[in-house]
């Protein structure tokens, strides 16, 4: 965890983060979050108070360090409410922005009540939060995941045709692909003899799940490490990975150093921009809804996609369903005889 981020938080709010992270296993993206909506709630407490300028230039620069536990003890529902309409009012906050920041009190004053006994009953319980919209993710049709394979011309592109088709292939987030070592990836045989590959990543809250890979990884992966260029830079100019280097990941930088979140991304804008498809609003988590719609598009039964994709509840797997639903409901509309209408007033 990044400690020097939080340097500006009182400490019961570093506890939180602490706690976040280290015993609940969330991401440093997850905890960042809480952190920066438990920032802005006291920036507005401090506003509220008559402590801070409530201008919109001095908003962002409100120093939060002096937040005391009194302070904390002292924030009531009622407070909570008018911080979410100030932020739909003065900051225009969409609904899912504001949910997020109720979920993040929400939190916050629930490990207060249950870790730090602070509360006997959370302030926050009874905190109604603004409902967001679900949105339909974007994805990609399989005509265009073929465009953006053939169309990988990164200088690394044996590394980078590996990643891409990982994304699309195993439907893996961002920082399970960064963080695979060699290790993970294994070779067994079947009671037929046949050699099946399987990949173990760490998702979410730091569980593990074991993904089985398909022909198109296996051949994208010994590509990517076969040893056929000998020489360590006619290795790296090609793309490989070059097994000298003392590391355990897969993936790595120019620097044979593991491959960085941003830099992974920056490919796949890359790759979406040489395919002719960086107007779309696409991103890398794309590709894993790329992977989800396909796979469901194509029979695999939601539970099955639930357990590959790593959802913790089934709720979270059903959106792809309705995916398919909003197809199936377009391609109805499309029926040259959707808007006939006769009129049997005349007749």
């Amino acid at each position: 965890m990044n400690q020097k981020y939080y340097d500006a938080a009182p400490q019961s709010i570093r506890d939180f983060i602490i706690y976040e992270q280290i015993v609940k296993g969330r991401s440093e993206l997850t905890v960042r979050n809480y952190y920066n909506d438990l920032r802005t709630f006291f920036r507005f407490y401090k506003m509220r108070n008559g402590r801070a300028s409530n201008t919109t230039e001095d908003f962002s620069s409100i120093d939060i360090s002096d937040i005391t536990d009194e302070d904390i003890r002292s924030v009531d529902l009622q407070t909570a409410q008018e911080f979410l309409v100030y932020m739909k009012t003065e900051k225009n906050n969409e609904q899912k922005a504001r949910y997020r920041k109720g979920v993040s009190l929400r939190q916050f004053y629930k490990f207060l009540t249950n870790n730090k006994n602070m509360f006997k009953v959370s302030p926050m319980a009874n905190l109604e939060l603004p409902t967001p919209k679900p949105a339909l993710p974007k994805y990609l049709t399989l005509e265009q995941t073929l465009e953006m394979l053939s169309h990988i011309d990164t200088p690394a592109q044996k590394r980078d045709y590996c990643i891409v088709v990982f994304f699309l292939n195993c439907g893996i987030r961002l920082s399970e692909l960064v963080g695979i070592d060699l290790k993970d990836i294994r070779s067994t045989r079947d009671n037929n003899g046949n050699e099946i590959y399987t990949l173990k990543v760490l998702g979410k809250g730091s569980k593990e799940r074991i993904i089985y890979l398909n022909n198109a990884c296996i051949n994208a992966y010994m590509d990517y490490v076969a040893p056929e260029e000998t020489d360590t830079d006619t290795r790296k100019a090609a793309g490989r990975r070059d097994m000298t280097v003392k590391t355990d990941a897969l993936f790595l930088s120019k620097r044979q150093t593991r491959i960085s979140n941003r830099r992974v991304q920056q490919i796949v804008e890359e790759c979406f921009k040489s395919s002719g498809l960086d107007n779309m609003g696409l991103s890398v988590h794309k590709l894993r809804h790329t992977f989800a719609t396909l796979m469901y598009q194509n029979g695999v039964d939601v539970r099955v996609l639930k357990d590959v994709l790593g959802h913790e509840n089934l709720n979270t797997t059903q959106i792809y369903t309705h995916v398919s639903n909003s197809q199936l409901e377009n391609a109805m509309k499309q029926n040259p005889l959707s808007n006939v209408k006769i009129d049997y007033s005349n007749k």
